[in-house]
């Protein structure tokens, strides 16, 4: 997608929920939201209630490696931030409100460790982040801009660090970092206000190094309720150290053979040490190593360090638990604001979260605690009523099963709305896009029928289909008819996609097929009427469509294979392995190998072209395992344009030309649409080169055979509905705020053939650099808590309130999209989806020469009132919309659009989004008042232009203290 297109997600997740293998866990100061990161490169955020009730919300995409460490990156309530890092050198600063990358960047290290550090400038504040990781320094990174500033570097014995903690000293301007390395040399650095000031200078060396023999060290934690001890966790020990002079105050070796993983300071006295299998023990500290007794550092030099603390009682035995395929994460995190609960949390492999709050008073004898409160993603996904809807549901559930077959491979051809959906069955289902969408999400009479939307079955594969692939879309080169499929039995199908007829099969692989590709362009001929297949048996395959055979199999690969790279120039296919091995083979003269070298090195490939669809139906899947959720993009700008150019071309008897639709167009409109002037002229020339093409297809006789072949295949013919109108019927359903005022609803209902959704509908987030957050199918649960009105809400209800209500980048991406098409549903003729239109897309123009066949002339589809009608509707729609909102939803449950990305869309090349912008941004510049216009200057002021005349810069501070809506936008621009 575009950088600057208005597209949004909407998810249709399935009933299995994403696989996710926590990794790494975080809990907010407030204890109202976790973050958990996972192996496969996502983040989940859950939502934690007061009263401990755990329900997931959302998941983040971006990362392309396994999470390492997450921490906060603000200190402020009002916005909060974190940063993730992955083993790949990623890191990503998300906003944690609504999912949104506010900024990410890569480094060639990557990251174990990140904590935050925020100091006092003057007024201003500052954010730090420390990172430690594979490298032998500590990074001090802006927590804004992830820029790199300056690093801790050690003078004496330099290493990697395992772990650091900050001791904040509220007594002078020094705040301490104390960190150890792998060979456990224990390292201290001092910062001051002018070392924190620092960016682009010398490094900061070490004040302190001492050897503390402390190897394999997990964690090290500062005691914030003395500031005098500091506890060093190691695999088989962990030990108390004064934090003046870091003698040695504690040491307790483990027992059973049990591996520590980590710990924490729970009180002055006492300290939570948990192991890699999931447990945890809590031990009262000795009167050594408590400032406030008489008998503190009584034994610091002895030989005997003293008894063995008495353990308090122990959390979370998992003798009974289930094996998991990597330990769990454990840590603790207290409420630094109410709820001050002290709280122990750990993430597993199977995507549970489990919850201890520990006690402040505790019994002398050993005890096991209850957990508070457990859940895993699964177990979520199963409590929805309704439950949560895959892309084919309605034509995957078998009689007598309750789970519907899983979708395991999907290709999308926006050129013809169809979706490819290859099931674990073997089966390949071919069905309208957007048809199955409304099924699945949308009341209405399809509800009823059995074995809709129109759809085909190809069986071939006698197992689990595992990738689809149509070569037309990538490159038309290859044949329209031409669909690919591989399965786990190994082998390659060629299908008609027009007349469901298998073509060929190729069994060359001695695995399961795990991607098939498109040679680039600038390849042989040979080779460009092949498609490259790759095997879980470590093979690489061309397979040519045109002949009907393999014309090169590559199988002496070692180790799995992970990319796919090409030298067409020199006809060679380069083969990357998981070891980081690299083969270059010959692919015309039937794959000899030419040579192998380490480490891998990468060809730029050719990337295929992004087209501008109104729709795009993606394929998704955390982990190879999972089956796959669907994502439909909808383009906004793409869906208007299309819109209107359908507009143009259908016949009309109040358009007669050209010429008077562009006047009735700019009558119809004060402000003129996207019809107007110079815009008009080059949607005119779109449909004239439309037509051409059209045109010259139907000239050529194969381009003929395979138009009749496809209006044969009626059951899954497309010409059968309107791909357009039907794209925003369902985009329209689903954003509009249901539930709000009944009498817009009805007329939504009646007039416009709008339909309610039956489920809540989980929208996305697409943010910086292609990065995304996705609701997930709970997130009404935290959410009718949030908005609870002592009475059981309607399902469009919850779409219509839970929608506005998430964050105020959601509501202003929502609300330019449905004002926008509003507005353009508004200036078109009959643009209802009720009636005969939305059967049928416009009809091509006759081909020259032929004789015009009689047609029944078309009845009068409405009168002008009920035409009235219907842009009346859609007028009460945007201005609800627009302008009502806040009231109707109410202050409390309301998140206002971000006046920011308003006024960056002011000038927006689409007309329709740029007219819903400035509509929008007047509508809240108006709602705000003066004193909201004043703080929105305010705070926008450091990032304005400085005059250089001082008298200039006051008067203008004068004037816009009490600025109009109209001033401030001038003042903006």
């Amino acid at each position: 997608m575009s950088g600057n297109s208005l597209v949004l997600p909407i998810v249709l997740w399935g009933r299995h929920a994403p696989t996710h293998c926590i990794s790494s866990l975080l809990v907010m100061d407030d204890l109202a939201t976790i973050i958990t990161g996972c192996h496969d490169g996502q983040i989940c955020l859950w939502d934690l209630t007061p009263d401990l009730e755990i329900s997931p919300r959302a998941l983040l995409f971006g990362h392309t490696a396994s999470i390492t460490c997450l921490s906060k990156a603000s200190a402020g309530s009002d916005k909060q931030y974190i940063v993730s890092a992955s083993e790949s050198g990623e890191m990503c600063l998300w906003d944690v409100s609504d999912g949104r990358c506010i900024e990410f960047t890569k480094l060639a290290c990557a990251h174990t460790g990140i904590q935050f550090y925020q100091f006092t400038i003057g007024t201003q504040r500052e954010g730090r982040l420390l990172c430690n990781g594979h490298y032998p320094e500590i990074l001090v990174v802006d927590a804004t801009s992830l820029e790199v500033l300056y690093s801790l570097v050690s003078k004496i014995s330099p290493d990697w660090i395992s772990s650091m903690s900050i001791i904040r000293s509220h007594r002078t301007q020094e705040d301490t970092v104390v960190a150890v390395s792998v060979t456990g040399i224990l390292k201290v650095w001092i910062i001051t206000a002018d070392v924190s000031k620092m960016q682009d200078t010398d490094p900061v060396f070490e004040e302190e190094s001492k050897p503390i023999y402390c190897q394999s060290c997990q964690s090290i934690s500062f005691c914030t309720f003395t500031q005098l001890s500091l506890l060093v966790v190691c695999s088989k020990y962990w030990r108390v150290f004064d934090a003046g002079d870091y003698s040695l105050l504690c040491n307790v070796p483990s027992e059973n053979d049990q591996a520590w993983t980590g710990g924490d300071f729970i009180a002055a006295d006492k300290v939570i040490i948990w192991t890699e299998d999931g447990c945890s023990y809590i031990y009262k500290l000795p009167a050594s190593c408590l400032p406030a007794s008489e008998h503190f550092r009584s034994d610091v030099g002895k030989t005997a360090e003293g008894s063995i603390p008495p353990l308090v009682y122990s959390i979370a035995d998992r003798a009974d638990k289930l094996l998991l395929i990597c330990p769990p994460v454990t840590r603790f995190f207290y409420g630094r604001r109410e709820p001050f609960h002290k709280l122990l949390v750990q993430g597993d492999s199977a995507g549970r979260l489990s919850l201890w709050s520990i006690p402040d008073t505790s019994p002398l004898q050993p005890l096991s605690t209850a957990v508070s409160s457990t859940i895993s993603l699964q177990e979520a996904f199963d409590k929805l009523a309704p439950r949560a809807a895959g892309i084919i549901d309605q034509l995957s559930v078998m009689p007598g099963s309750e789970q519907p077959i899983k979708v395991t491979a999907s290709v999308y051809i926006p050129a013809q709305g169809r979706l490819v959906c290859g099931r674990e069955d073997g089966s390949i289902v071919l069905v309208p896009a957007t048809q199955t969408a409304i099924v699945q999400l949308l009341q209405g009479e399809h509800m009823s029928r059995r074995g809709w939307p129109p759809h085909r079955t190809l069986r071939g594969h006698r197992n689990k289909v595992t990738c689809l692939l149509y070569p037309h879309q990538v490159s038309p080169r290859y044949d329209q008819r031409s669909l690919v499929s591989g399965g786990v039995d190994f082998s390659v199908i060629v299908w008609d996609i027009f007349t469901g007829e298998m073509k060929h099969i190729f069994c060359v692989h001695g695995g399961e097929i795990t991607q098939l590709l498109v040679p680039p362009e600038n390849c042989s001929t040979r080779v460009q009427h092949c498609v490259c297949s790759v095997a879980s048996d470590h093979s690489v395959g061309l397979l040519s469509l045109r002949e009907r055979k393999c014309i090169m199999l590559a199988s002496r690969h070692l180790f799995p294979i992970q990319v796919i790279k090409w030298r067409p120039c020199d006809d060679y296919l380069v083969v990357g392995c998981s070891d980081g091995s690299v083969y270059v083979w010959q692919m015309d003269t039937g794959g000899h190998a030419v040579f192998s070298v380490w480490p891998t090195f990468v060809f730029q490939g050719n990337l295929p072209k992004y087209s501008h669809n109104s729709l795009v139906v993606q394929a998704m899947k955390t982990n190879l395992t999972d089956p796959d959720m669907h994502v439909l993009f909808f383009d906004v700008e793409a869906v208007i344009i299309q819109l209107l150019t359908e507009e143009a071309q259908r016949p009309n008897p109040t358009l007669v030309s050209p010429e008077t639709l562009q006047k009735a167009q700019g009558s119809a409109d004060k402000g003129g649409s996207f019809l107007a002037g110079k815009i008009f002229k080059q949607v005119k020339e779109t449909i004239k080169e439309n037509i051409k093409e059209h045109l010259l297809d139907e000239d050529e006789d194969e381009e003929e055979e395979m138009r009749r072949r496809e209006e044969k295949s009626k059951s899954i013919s497309l010409l059968e509905y309107n791909l357009t109108m039907d794209t925003a019927k369902l985009f329209m359903s689903c954003l509009h705020a249901w539930g709000l005022n009944s009498m817009l609803d009805e007329v939504c209902l009646n007039r416009l053939g709008m339909l309610k959704p039956h489920c809540p509908i989980s929208f996305g987030l697409l943010s910086r650099g292609g990065h995304m957050s996705l609701m997930l199918p709970t997130f009404k649960e935290s959410m009718l808590r949030h908005m609870a009105t002592g009475r059981k809400m309607s399902v469009s209800e919850i779409v219509g309130k839970g929608t506005y209500g998430v964050s105020r980048a959601v509501t202003t991406q929502h609300l330019l999209s449905v004002i926008s098409l509003a507005n353009t549903l508004m200036g078109m003729t009959n643009a209802t989806f009720v009636g005969e239109h939305m059967k049928k897309a416009p009809a091509r123009p006759p081909r020259p020469g032929t004789p015009e066949t009689p047609k029944k002339q078309p009845s009068q589809v409405s009168s002008s009132a009920v035409q009235g009608q219907i842009k009346q509707g859609w007028s009460q729609l945007a201005a609800m919309h627009c302008v009502m909102l806040p009231d109707l939803l109410g202050l409390d449950k309301f998140r206002p659009p971000l006046l920011e990305m308003l006024a960056r869309r002011w000038q927006d090349r689409c007309l329709e989004i740029r007219e819903a912008a400035q509509a929008l941004l007047l509508a809240e510049l108006r709602r705000i008042g003066q004193s909201g216009r004043k703080d929105t200057i305010d705070l926008w002021a450091p990032y304005l232009p400085q005059y250089v005349d001082s008298v200039s810069s006051r008067k203008h501070t004068e004037v816009y203290n009490g600025c109009s809506p109209g001033s401030l936008i001038c003042f903006c621009i």
